[in-house]
């Protein structure tokens, strides 16, 4: 039987993969992937190394997770080095904890590569610090795929009132019934928003608004695409260092 590594892809911009993650890549005879995992990453692996692509697009699901765990499992039996690539980090809703407990309860030998995780390098590159002196001195990661409005939510919003900063992963669709839930809870209408699309790649956007104007602003951004609500997002103004560079060297080849 073979090894099976949940290995962290980080947010898109291949530079950002880990030294550990690029040797096991190397060494992979299998590698299983998902969609948010840069492509080019692929081309590292060795010759005669399988791909499986578990990719999950809005809802639109190549395999359903409890036959993505099986895949991994049924490959650990054939192949010696086998990884399994996640965008950004297996633990930061990657679903790498249900994957590592399935290959566990079958007495499959599995290592955790963290992977950097969007939730602080996306709005990094977009010029937004999550904690700043004086502005910030915490931030909360929450995810943005469950609705605001689910009878059944897990989502504890009454205690967002006072976070500084507050990051969501996955919630552009519901990014409208997100900025009216901190309304509700008595985030001011004009608190601070930024929406960024394909962070850390050059197709990399940055809306800027506030919780009473982000969804019309933001809507028709391509995803996947990340939430940042908070006085820190202010600073961009100073901090919007990645998009600007694209910029100029887009003006100086032009």
């Amino acid at each position: 039987m073979g090894k099976v590594y949940l290995t962290g892809a980080g947010p898109g911009d291949i530079e950002l993969l880990t030294l550990k993650a690029a040797r096991v890549i190397k060494e992979a005879d299998v590698i299983i992937y998902d969609r948010l995992a840069n492509p080019e990453i692929l081309q590292m692996a060795k010759n005669g190394c399988e791909f499986i692509y578990v990719g999950k697009e809005d809802g639109k699901h190549i395999l359903p997770q409890e036959q993505i765990n099986e895949v991994i499992y049924k490959s650990a039996l054939r192949y010696d080095v086998v990884v399994r690539l996640k965008g950004g980090d297996p633990f930061v809703f990657g679903r790498g904890g249900e994957e590592g407990k399935y290959l566990f309860e079958r007495g499959v030998d599995f290592e955790i590569i963290p992977g950097i995780t969007s939730s602080i390098s996306v709005p990094a590159y977009a010029g937004i610090p999550v904690t700043h002196r004086g502005v910030s001195v915490s931030f909360r990661v929450v995810t943005g795929h469950e609705a605001p409005n689910k009878e059944a939510s897990q989502i504890p919003w009454e205690n967002f009132k006072t976070d500084d900063t507050i990051v969501f992963l996955m919630g552009l669709h519901n990014l409208q019934q997100i900025a009216q839930k901190l309304i509700e809870i008595g985030k001011p209408k004009d608190f601070p928003v930024a929406v960024i699309s394909k962070g850390t790649t050059p197709e990399q956007k940055t809306v800027v608004g506030t919780l009473e104007n982000i969804y019309e602003k933001a809507r028709d951004l391509p995803t996947p695409a990340l939430i940042v609500v908070g006085k820190v997002v202010n600073l961009r103004e100073s901090l919007n260092w990645f998009e600007k560079s694209a910029r100029q060297n887009a003006l100086a080849y032009a």
